[in-house]
């Protein structure tokens, strides 16, 4: 990536999207909760480590978080270790959601949206990160 392709990425735009996404996700989230309830109640699948609504627990905890950092210090402690954890996490190919997603047909789409949207920020959140660090070495 060239000098003058980094001059035309705006990290204030960058981050004001981030944030915009992380305050959606906040509202979508809510919007879910008749739906998780269903999910407690009616969706078990055998073998795994983690419920379906504790999987979305943690991954909303990462990304989010992440996101959250950005919102409030236009950074992330240990940008590198960030990277490597986002590129990392592969939400559609953790077993529970790809059953989730295969077994429920059009069912609980207000929950696939919402991981859908989680996903987006992941990558958004990468794209902050990699411009970030590459900024960073090209200052020094």
């Amino acid at each position: 990536m060239t000098k003058e392709m980094l001059n035309t990425q705006n990290p204030d735009s960058q981050k004001n999207y981030i944030v915009q996404l992380l305050e959606e996700l906040t509202i979508d989230y809510q919007k879910t909760k008749q739906e998780r309830k269903e999910i407690v109640t009616s969706l078990m699948f055998e073998d795994e480590e983690f419920t379906l609504l504790e999987e979305i627990e943690l991954l909303t905890v990462d990304i989010r978080g992440y996101a959250s950092q950005i919102k409030e210090l236009n950074n992330i402690d240990n940008p590198r270790d960030a990277v490597i954890r986002l590129q990392n996490i592969r939400i559609f190919d953790i077993p529970t959601i790809t059953r989730f997603y295969l077994r429920t047909d059009n069912k609980y789409e207000k929950t696939k949206a919402y991981l859908r949207m989680l996903d987006y920020l992941r990558l958004l959140l990468l794209e902050y990160l990699n411009l970030y660090l590459i900024a960073q070495s090209a200052s020094v």
